[in-house]
């Protein structure tokens, strides 16, 4: 079965629980998932499988949307509040415009440490994988962007609570991000809930539960296209669709460079391809097209590696 599955992560599973989950009840061996969400998260977990794996890296590259809640005075080792607490600080006096002062500092982009929970890998090894050992190790700043940093609510008490709505890059860790931010108020801070509702073109109202996968697969399934619809299309005449997806490098005249939704003369989807001075050349072909009685005339135009 080859398409992509906008799957509603329940909490308490991980991403590669869902991906076996869905292995199983597909039966299909090519399977992966777009973006690990965190054991204790819930949301938005594209799930791609068959020939639509091989998308995957592209993808992914779409924004991404949470929502989180941040809890003041408190931080733990794993930066949620599944984790042990490793610091206690007092919560300073509060107000409204104090807090989207600071929210301000964050937009933009930046560089972020990952964390050490976390399954980045370090010399073959993921660096939660560590963490759980008492190692910690250095990690290298990556750059990411903040694009939306909304305050939803916040109450100031016993519990000292912000809710936000964060877009952002991918690479962006949510849990570094609160904990930057708690920091920035003059306290410290964990991550006590999260949502993600969006990653690139897929979003929460429009995502299944495992349980609606299992009892109608079909019905849950969106096409391979759907995958990359954030990218520009290139509508292709049968000539250039036969040459591109059999490897040779065409020029198109009037193309843009840039990465491509390769789309043949009926606009079937044929892959993706990427452009540099006019000039069309395959990056992922999904299908081969064959014209019929097709031979290369003289005029055709051939770019060689």
């Amino acid at each position: 079965m080859d398409g992509v599955f906008n799957v509603l992560k329940p909490p308490a599973m991980t991403s590669h629980d869902v991906v076996a989950f869905l292995r199983r009840t597909l039966q299909t061996k090519k399977i992966g998932h777009g973006g690990t969400l965190d054991p204790d998260a819930a949301g938005v977990l594209p799930v791609f499988t068959g020939s639509a794996t091989r998308l995957l890296e592209f993808a992914v590259e779409g924004q991404k949307e949470y929502l989180v809640e941040l809890t003041l005075g408190q931080r733990t080792d794993t930066g949620d509040d599944s984790g042990t607490v490793v610091e206690e600080l007092p919560v300073p006096e509060l107000n409204e415009d104090k807090i989207q002062a600071v929210l301000k500092q964050f937009l933009g982009p930046q560089l972020q440490v990952p964390p050490m929970y976390s399954a980045l890998k370090v010399e073959g090894k993921k660096l939660y994988e560590l963490a759980r050992q008492g190692i910690e190790v250095e990690r290298e700043a990556r750059p990411i962007e903040i694009y939306k940093l909304e305050l939803k609510s916040w109450q100031q008490g016993a519990r000292t609570t912000l809710t936000m709505a964060v877009q952002c890059s991918k690479g962006t860790y949510i849990r570094v991000l609160v904990e930057d931010i708690a920091k920035a108020l003059g306290t410290c801070g964990t991550m006590s809930f999260l949502l993600r509702t969006q990653v690139g073109q897929y979003l929460i109202n429009e995502a299944h539960t495992l349980q609606e996968i299992a009892e109608n697969p079909a019905a849950c399934r969106g096409d391979l296209l759907g995958a990359v619809a954030h990218l520009p299309s290139l509508r292709l005449s049968g000539k250039q669709a036969a040459r591109i997806t059999s490897g040779v490098k065409t020029t198109i005249r009037g193309t843009a460079p840039g990465r491509y939704v390769l789309l043949g003369p009926t606009k079937e989807f044929l892959g993706l391809g990427s452009c540099t001075d006019e000039v069309v050349k395959a990056e992922k072909i999904l299908q081969r097209y064959v014209l019929q009685e097709w031979v290369m005339c003289p005029c055709a135009t051939e770019v060689s590696e």
